[in-house]
């Protein structure tokens, strides 16, 4: 088993080679203006990490898919891919993955998340993701705002897997909701190690440093911290799962480009 990570995490090591800046592609979407040459696929930095991405699947706290999130696609600036790559090489050795539930994050899928917050009348998943929170206090209480980081590109929603990772069941719309701050082992199941809370988890629960979680949940979440942060990565403090790459390739824009996989075409100037 060791072995076999080593050289995963070799493997991994030499896919990201930093390439020059008039050769670096860029992408256009299906329908859409290109997407800024900076920006690339996770996968194609490091297909070791695995990816369940949330806002492209029927379980998020809205009740369904996300605007803007045609393809389960991990999208992030190319400094903030390869330094989770990095932390992935050394996580390997440990028999730990990352594993992302959000990356790039269009303004038409924040503004979907303004829209819902606003409509008291929508509750059906209340007793899975905000259970003690009523919605009127959402953008009060910081849940929800108009404006998100990860429209920047260099935000991830991430976890800890042990590996091999367990196969997980996909979520069925209508099934009973269970308080995503219960007990591990009676939330709805994630292949994550225990993070104390499941993830988008409305609760106070959440915050990194909650003085409540502890033993082993507060050990993953000191490590998870601990390993993103030795790459640059900061934490917001009320949720555990959430880090921005510094510096920040586009600290005051954001984005609004459709997140699906990435079809390249030769940059400006850069041979075909």
């Amino acid at each position: 088993m060791r072995g076999a990570l080593a050289a995963l995490a070799a493997g991994a090591l030499a896919l990201s080679p930093a390439a020059p800046p008039d050769a670096v592609p860029a992408a256009a979407p299906r329908g859409g203006p290109p997407v800024p040459r900076e920006f690339t696929e996770l996968r194609a930095v490091d297909p070791t990490i695995l990816q369940e991405m949330r806002y492209a699947t029927e379980h998020t706290f809205v009740g369904g898919p996300v605007d803007g999130y045609r393809e389960p696609v991990c999208l992030l600036t190319r400094p903030a891919a390869r330094a989770l790559h990095r932390a992935q090489a050394r996580l390997l050795r440990r028999g730990l993955s990352l594993k992302v539930y959000d990356c790039y994050r269009p303004q038409r899928a924040v503004d979907h998340f303004v829209r819902w917050a606003k409509d008291p009348a929508d509750e059906r998943m209340k007793a899975e993701f905000h259970p003690r929170v009523d919605k009127s206090r959402l953008f009060a209480d910081g849940y929800v705002a108009e404006r998100s980081g990860h429209s920047r590109g260099s935000t991830v929603d991430v976890t800890l897997v042990r590996l091999p990772a367990a196969p997980t069941r996909p979520y069925v719309p209508g099934e009973p909701l269970v308080d995503c701050a219960a007990p591990r082992e009676e939330r709805f199941p994630d292949d994550s190690v225990d993070m104390g809370t499941g993830f988008d988890c409305f609760d106070t629960l959440s915050h990194t440093d909650d003085p409540r979680v502890r033993g082993t949940a507060r050990a993953n979440r000191d490590l998870l911290r601990g390993v993103l942060a030795a790459e640059g990565f900061v934490n917001l403090p009320e949720e555990w799962w959430h880090f921005t790459y510094r510096p920040e390739e586009f600290p005051d824009t954001f984005f609004d480009f459709p997140v699906e996989a990435l079809r390249w075409r030769p940059a400006p100037g850069s041979a075909p």
